[in-house]
């Protein structure tokens, strides 16, 4: 299979995110306060990453299963992880008719795995498994902690850029040049935001590639994202603020298309996605 270098990418991208918090850090007392933005984003990071699964589930209004009351779902989480090498994680359904999958928590022995009721009615047993071989990687991947660094890099940025911005930024004696400073003070929020959800794009690429290859059968995950593409068109989740937080990681997103601009998606476009995983079932074959 062609190598997408997914990983080198996200590390790429924390680069890129670290330099626009020096840069626009510089701006406030030629970069004095930066360390108690930082200090702030690490108690915020560290608050969310702990909690991510319960943060996550109650958006979602989910509730936990039992085997009797969801067996296919056990079954197929059960030899998943097994094949893994890993515990399984707490299965919960949330009640939506919005078909959609997500998986959550700080580690392999604290996480746990969400089903919408629409997502169990949409999907047959073969694609259903292909979603949560796709949803075990993300939480065996880490990704929890990477979206969760992301989200706070991103959110100190804003905060000393709208600092900079309120006091004037940082003009040394020697003078600034305050068209720069607003530049940066107005666009660097963009910049970060638009970074963080590149990291959140490129894990989804990942999840689908090693998730297929857990599963072994990369066209039962293509087959449904095709599925889950017209189904949230027709059930779309509502964009309030406690699921537009959580809606990352979701396996597609939530929202309806008009309601989400691509630039701006956590997810990569559909097609694409669809694409990579045919490419990889027919490398499988040859």
């Amino acid at each position: 299979m062609k190598n997408h270098f997914n990983g080198l990418k996200t590390a790429a991208l924390f680069g890129m995110i670290w330099a626009l918090l020096l840069g626009v850090g510089a701006l406030i007392g030629n970069g004095r306060y930066i360390w108690l933005f930082a200090l702030i984003g690490v108690v915020t990071t560290f608050y969310g990453y702990w909690n991510s699964d319960k943060l996550a589930i109650r958006a979602m209004r989910a509730v936990p299963v039992t085997e009797q009351q969801a067996p296919t779902m056990y079954r197929i989480v059960r030899e998943l992880s097994q094949k893994a090498g890993k515990p399984m994680p707490r299965l919960y359904i949330s009640p939506t008719q919005a078909p959609n999958a997500f998986a959550t928590g700080r580690n392999p022995d604290n996480a746990a795995v969400c089903c919408t009721q629409g997502i169990l009615e949409l999907l047959d047993e073969r694609e259903l498994r292909g979603v949560l071989g796709h949803e075990l990687m993300h939480v065996y991947n880490r990704d929890i902690l990477t979206g969760s660094v992301a989200a706070a890099l991103a959110g100190i940025i804003t905060s000393v850029a709208q600092m900079a911005m309120f006091f004037g930024g940082g003009r040394d004696r020697n003078g600034g040049n305050p068209l720069a400073m607003l530049a940066m003070a107005l666009l660097a929020p963009l910049a970060a935001s638009v970074i963080q959800m590149a990291i959140s794009r490129t894990r989804e690429y990942d999840a689908d590639e090693d998730g297929a290859e857990l599963t072994g059968d990369p066209l039962a995950l293509a087959s449904a994202l095709h599925k889950l593409q017209y189904g949230v068109a027709r059930a779309p989740l509502p964009p309030n603020p406690e699921i537009v937080n959580t809606s990352h990681m979701m396996i597609v997103n939530p929202f309806r298309a008009q309601d989400v601009s691509r630039f701006f998606s956590t997810h990569p476009p559909m097609p694409e996605r669809i694409a990579r995983l045919e490419e990889m079932a027919g490398q499988r074959l040859r």
